[in-house]
């Protein structure tokens, strides 16, 4: 076991892992941070994404010991009081029918804005193409994405 010292969410943590632990589990048992979920473990499903350094990164691929100084956001790191826009877009549509994937859907879905603010129906297949959803809410999930757009546009919402 070694000391990992992490910027999580803006705060610096220290984990106690083996070197080739996955980021997905060093958040998960060792911080308690459980929004990223374990799916396939491959790297396939998105279930687990977070963001390293602004870019959405399959937790469950990612040993700890290769993070460095990145800096590591995962969904209770965007917005403190749950507000971000796609967190709002997601209450107002009843995005989520089971609600497993959500995380790393918003996650990638994050990422997607920062790029192309008022995305088109094709940019947002494209950067969720990864992100496997059980439920099929895939029609649900770019119509949040379009109303998070709207709402970061707008000044409508909080964040």
């Amino acid at each position: 076991m070694s000391k990992y010292t992490l910027n999580i969410n803006g705060k610096r943590q220290t984990v106690d892992v083996e070197a080739d632990t996955p980021l997905l589990w060093a958040l998960r048992d060792s911080l308690g941070l459980v929004g990223a979920k374990y799916g396939c473990g491959a790297g396939q499903c998105g279930a687990c994404t977070v963001h390293v350094d602004g870019a959405p990164t399959r937790s469950c691929l990612m040993p700890v010991s290769s993070i460095g100084n990145q800096k590591v956001t995962t969904i209770e790191g965007l917005d403190r009081n749950h507000q971000h826009p796609l967190q709002q877009a997601w209450q107002e549509l009843d995005v989520p029918q089971c609600g497993y994937c959500q995380s790393g859907q918003i996650m990638s879905a994050c990422a997607l804005l920062k790029q192309h603010p008022r995305p088109t129906d094709g940019q947002i297949d494209e950067a969720m193409a990864g992100n496997l959803c059980r439920c099929a809410t895939y029609t649900r999930i770019r119509a949040g994405i379009h109303r998070a757009a709207e709402i970061a546009s707008n000044g409508k919402g909080k964040k």
